[in-house]
């Protein structure tokens, strides 16, 4: 694996090398994108800035993500801890005119995880009908697509997005996609079938239903747990003024029910839907993002209670740009005062002998301040405080305390 990581680096790094010494180091934006610029989530896994030329095959490019904080729950503290949050890597190519390639593979917590999240080929036939195919990321929410630590101005991702859904979801499969452009609206769609999730997102050692317990089984890039694909799909809506609405479903079953055909269990499902919105508002600039997710799980009736059978919870985002100027020498720079609201249900339900409410919740305040010196790099500064419930609402503990770090396009 070290040698591995060694090749990998090496070969990223002569690219550049190379790259730098035939153009003058230009930031190119490789995109399918219509010239109205009106940008969707799905648009997400084009609009990122590559080092590109016409005499290379290839355009490369990638973000890196570091941080400090201190936190502390109900008054006992880790201390100070930095962090490497992630190095993520991204290679495209322009095969030909309508085919096109494009990977993200992500280095986290230096190397203690290295995922391949996206590796598919795009095969452009009409703008409303073209093949996707590969290791494709699920369209599930908004987060799951446009999730690039250089986009938000808050050091971690939100807990409904990461820890009730799994981020950065992705799997081997094949879909649609397409959008239409009507003067100040545009539409668009995304369907694929893929491989899905597994008996982990129950049995795992989080004693809970968690949806992202799945991501630690690696097979599914080579084989389906059990046969039958998972099903995603989004509709998004945009308007120039309005702002993007995102409507997503995804789906399946995550039971090995059958082996070697006998019989071992009915098809137990997972469903997902999501609710994404973002807009800004006119006149003030202030750039307000949320999303909201409901999850419905077949658990066996030998399972506690405390495996959820639903599950909901969302963020809301907002970000006000206070300060537009020239500081230290950056030209243009944004300083923002932002705030992040989170709630997650984990267990929607009453317990049966007493009819009394499971009271498994999340609750997160954070606000903070964030600095563009660039719009490829954000320098934030958050304070997080939490609010968690157990299953039998015992008081909540706290965990709160400070968060510095940035995060940068290359």
């Amino acid at each position: 694996m070290r040698n591995i990581i060694t090749l990998t680096v090496f070969i990223y790094f002569s690219g550049s090398v190379l790259v730098h010494a035939q153009i003058d180091s230009t930031l190119l934006r490789r995109t399918n994108q219509d010239t109205s610029k009106l940008l969707l989530n799905m648009d997400a896994v084009y609009n990122r800035p590559f080092l590109a030329t016409n005499k290379v095959p290839v355009a490369l490019g990638g973000y890196v993500e570091a941080n400090w904080q201190h936190l502390g729950t109900d008054g006992v503290t880790e201390g100070h801890q930095f962090q490497m949050r992630r190095l993520t890597l991204f290679v495209a190519s322009g095969i030909s005119r309508r085919i096109k390639f494009l990977s993200e593979i992500e280095f986290e917590d230096g190397t203690k995880e290295i995922n391949i999240e996206f590796a598919s080929v795009d095969i452009e036939f009409h703008p409303m009908f073209n093949l996707r195919g590969g290791v494709v990321m699920n369209p599930i929410g908004a987060f799951n697509q446009n999730h690039d630590g250089p986009k938000w101005e808050f050091i971690d991702r939100p807990v409904s997005a990461t820890e009730m859904l799994p981020a950065t979801w992705s799997n081997v499969g094949f879909g649609l996609y397409g959008k239409k452009y009507n003067q100040n609206w545009v539409y668009a769609y995304e369907f694929y079938l893929t491989n899905g999730f597994d008996d982990q997102i129950i049995s795992n050692d989080q004693n809970k239903t968690f949806l992202p317990a799945t991501k630690q089984n690696r097979d599914r890039f080579e084989e389906s747990s059990n046969g039958v694909p998972l099903i995603t799909g989004k509709v998004g809506l945009r308007n120039k003024i309005i702002g993007e609405l995102g409507l997503s479903y995804m789906g399946g079953v995550y039971n090995k029910f059958q082996d070697d055909g006998l019989v071992l269990d009915e098809r137990r499902r997972v469903n997902t839907w999501v609710v994404d919105f973002n807009t800004t508002l006119p006149k003030i600039k202030t750039y307000v993002v949320t999303e909201w997710a409901f999850v419905k799980v077949n658990v066996p009736d030998t399972y506690t209670q405390q495996y959820g059978k639903k599950q909901a919870g969302g963020f809301l985002d907002i970000v006000q740009p206070i300060i537009r100027k020239n500081i230290f020498g950056f030209e243009k720079s944004v300083l923002n005062g932002v705030c992040r609201f989170e709630y997650v249900d984990w267990n929607i339900g009453k317990f049966t002998e007493t009819n009394g409410n499971i009271s498994e919740d999340f609750v997160s305040v954070v606000p903070g301040i964030s600095w563009r010196p660039t719009p490829q790099t954000v320098i934030r500064l958050n304070y997080r405080y939490n609010w968690t419930t157990d299953l039998l609402g015992n008081p909540s503990s706290k965990t709160a305390g400070f968060q510095f770090g940035f995060s940068s396009y290359f």
